[in-house]
């Protein structure tokens, strides 16, 4: 489930991406598989934890990314006139890219078990989520310029040179994001240092002085 969820991420990536029809029509369908399969899991693990209040307590958030992608059912009836909302698509593919996203953090993490390596693995997964957004919401003409921008944005906190509302935003999630990052880098790196100097013996230590163990 780990590895889906990454490629999950991908898929989307390739669904904003794409101008043949017939290869939209393949990564769309293959979209709904990989959902499918992971409402498949979630029901199995409602299932196993007996659909107990404490299941659901814990996994409420999940749920709603679940029933995300179903938004675009509303595209249709918009199609039909029925409903009549303006913005209805975009949200609509805001949110499965968003859901896609938390997915593939999630998967990422698990998959990775180092502190680094989750860390740089989730960095990634907000590279590529932020640079679908950008895209989606049409901040940028062309995905490589979203990609690079949303890659600065997350490493420096700056780096989202358009100014619409969306942008703003954005960018100061992304910040707050960087700032994160780099706190948990320095911990990390200091941890490690740390562990290392209070495994180095020192010249006080009773061993080294007396050449006996116990003795001064």
């Amino acid at each position: 489930m780990g590895v889906l969820g990454v490629v999950f991420l991908f898929v989307i990536l390739g669904q904003l991406l794409v101008t043949d029809p017939v290869w939209g029509l393949v990564l769309s369908v293959a979209g709904w598989a990989f959902w499918a399969v992971f409402v498949a899991e979630f029901l199995l693990r409602a299932y196993i934890a007996r659909f107990q209040k404490v299941f659901w307590k814990r996994n409420w958030w999940q749920v709603l990314f679940l029933l995300v992608p179903f938004l675009r059912f509303f595209r249709a009836l918009q199609a039909l006139r029925l409903v009549r909302l303006a913005r209805l698509s975009r949200v609509a593919r805001a949110g499965g890219i968003l859901s896609a996203g938390v997915r593939g953090s999630r998967s990422a993490g698990r998959l990775l078990s180092t502190r680094i390596g989750g860390l740089i693995a989730v960095t990634v997964v907000v590279v590529l989520v932020s640079s679908q957004l950008l895209f989606a919401f049409d901040a940028q003409p062309d995905y490589a310029t979203a990609l690079h921008e949303s890659a600065l944005a997350t490493i420096t906190g700056t780096g989202i040179t358009t100014d619409d509302g969306f942008s703003r935003i954005l960018q100061v999630v992304l910040a707050v994001y960087s700032v994160g990052v780099f706190a948990t880098l320095a911990g990390t790196i200091c941890a490690f240092f740390l562990r290392g100097e209070s495994a180095t013996p020192t010249s006080t230590d009773p061993v080294l002085v007396s050449g006996e163990p116990g003795r001064s």
